[in-house]
């Protein structure tokens, strides 16, 4: 469903390229010709009118008791609460009101969203098992060095667990660093977590191209498979290839180098 801004401005649009008459213009966008005028005249459309509120003269007496019962219940057990039903009850036991119970349970769910009672808020616990997971990030920071503002990367792994965390800068935001903090962070926790999550790394991915692939970072045109989430066992020999892999994007120097580690 178009927005009335864009309703008024293809209006305008058809009037100044095709030149349409107002009727015209209201037989192809399905208006009165008294909106196809409002957008001739101005692109912004005019402000709705406002109406004064309508009188509830069923509902009104009763509104400042509903309220006091509504604020009461929040210091009251959950299964012990006014429902609409029960508001409608007392209202004709106890002050002989004369309202429907329809009435009755529009006011009651519009004044618990007005008072903010129908709010609830909702933690959802994550669980972690020892070594299953940590979450790595890689962003810039300013540090002042001598007295001048130097940009600087800040690497970040932390165990998913326990919440300890490994936290190493460097000048460069390169593939070598980004491979150093990971082989320096592992043999910090002295092991390789079975997962590895990252928060939209462009050192390890340049770009999507398709579904579960991603291009290098050497720019060539073979895709490395990859995935949201890089896992990698657990154990000596994870741990050993990825001190291989490290070591030679190290001795590359400032050649580019390139990182994919094996699907599981």
């Amino acid at each position: 469903m178009r927005s009335r801004v864009a309703l008024f401005e293809q209006i305008r649009r058809d009037k100044r390229l095709e030149g349409l008459s107002i009727h015209e213009l209201a037989d192809r966008h399905g208006v009165h010709r008294r909106v196809v005028r409002q957008a001739l005249a101005s692109p912004v459309p005019p402000p709705r009118k406002t109406y004064p509120p309508r009188s509830r003269p069923a509902i009104e007496p009763w509104v400042a008791v509903i309220d006091g019962w509504l604020l009461g219940d929040r210091d009251v057990p959950r299964k012990q609460r006014h429902t609409a039903r029960r508001v409608w009850q007392r209202l004709i036991a106890e002050h002989g009101a004369t309202v429907s119970e329809i009435t009755v349970s529009r006011h009651v769910a519009r004044r618990r969203t007005e008072l903010g009672l129908n709010q609830v808020e909702v933690a959802i616990p994550q669980t972690h098992l020892p070594g299953a997971e940590a979450e790595v990030d890689f962003g810039e920071f300013l540090a002042v060095i001598a007295g001048v503002p130097v940009k600087c990367w800040l690497f970040v792994m932390r165990l998913s667990h326990s919440g300890r965390a490994f936290h190493i800068s460097f000048g460069t935001q390169a593939q070598e660093a980004f491979l150093e903090g990971h082989v320096l962070a592992f043999n910090h926790f002295g092991g390789v977590p079975a997962l590895v999550r990252y928060d939209n790394l462009k050192p390890a991915v340049t770009r999507c191209c398709a579904a579960g692939t991603a291009w290098s970072r050497n720019g060539s045109s073979r895709c490395a498979r990859t995935t949201a989430s890089t896992r990698s066992s657990a154990g000596q020999d994870s741990s050993a290839r990825t001190r291989k892999a490290a070591s030679k994007a190290r001795s590359a120097g400032s050649g580019a180098a390139t990182w994919s580690p094996s699907p599981k």
